[in-house]
């Protein structure tokens, strides 16, 4: 199974850049989206379902704001829109597949950086969305995709003494990241790639991908006791169609 990850900031835009045919040419069997900025019926999902893909979209109430999505070659036994929490539902933050083997999610964690309001609310998510994938990683395997807006270590920013007190970097975000792992979860990609040097979002400032100044923020979280299956991992950094770029996961 090919899996990719991919907050494509914005599906229209990511589709007038040249999404689809990439999604052609590179062929994953399951996609998890995330901020996808807008509602199914303001883009030609018809244009995904070409390819082959079952399509769930779980968009927030807000326009052009958020939103998650999941697009499988290989149907999904149960779709779950959300995380059961309104606040975060109507952000558009959590969408699951079902399959035989293994649940995957596709998560867009909240930000930060707009001030101190939505830091509460990201610290608030993250305390729930901790309990709830404690509840349940006992039942099946896991994959929990997505941009979970924190570097983990040092290793995963590009300048770590300048960032140190800024959201998606503060102490407590990355302490969340250990003991989220400490569930029973590895990083996949760090599994397979351990050197710097690699990331998953840059800004749009400075040329700031031009020189590789980012922040790898989007992860590939896999139930621990399947990390054997684990085929490949990889940051597809020169895709271009966000600010963003894809992570790949494969797996047995």
């Amino acid at each position: 199974m090919k899996i990719i990850s991919y907050n494509i900031n914005g599906i229209r835009a990511a589709m007038r850049k040249g999404l689809i045919n990439w999604l052609k040419s590179y062929s994953p069997d399951v996609v998890c989206f995330q901020e996808i900025k807008a509602n199914h019926d303001q883009f030609d999902v018809s244009e995904f379902e070409q390819l082959g893909y079952n399509c769930y979209w779980h968009s927030a109430q807000k326009k052009g704001y958020s939103g998650v999505a999941i697009l499988s070659k290989i149907k999904p036994n149960n779709i779950i829109y959300g995380c059961g929490v309104e606040k975060f539902d109507c952000e558009g933050r959590v969408i699951t597949a079902e399959f035989n083997n293994i649940s995957v999610l596709s998560c867009y964690f909240p930000s930060g950086t707009s001030g101190q309001e939505r830091q509460a609310f990201k610290i608030e998510f993250l305390n729930f969305f901790y309990k709830f994938i404690e509840a349940q990683k006992n039942t099946r395997h896991l994959l929990v995709c997505g941009d979970y807006n924190i570097c983990h270590k040092a290793i995963d920013i590009h300048n770590p003494i300048r960032n140190k007190n800024t959201s998606g970097f503060l102490p407590e975000e990355r302490n969340w990241i250990t003991n989220f792992l400490n569930l029973g979860f590895v990083d996949t990609f760090r599994i397979l790639n351990p050197q710097p040097h690699y990331y998953s979002w840059w800004s749009y400032r400075a040329q700031s991908r031009k020189n590789n100044k980012g922040w790898r923020i989007d992860y590939h979280m896999l139930s621990e006791d399947i990390k054997q299956n684990i085929k490949k991992a990889d940051i597809l950094s020169e895709v271009y169609h966000s600010d963003h770029c894809p992570i790949l996961l494969e797996i047995y």
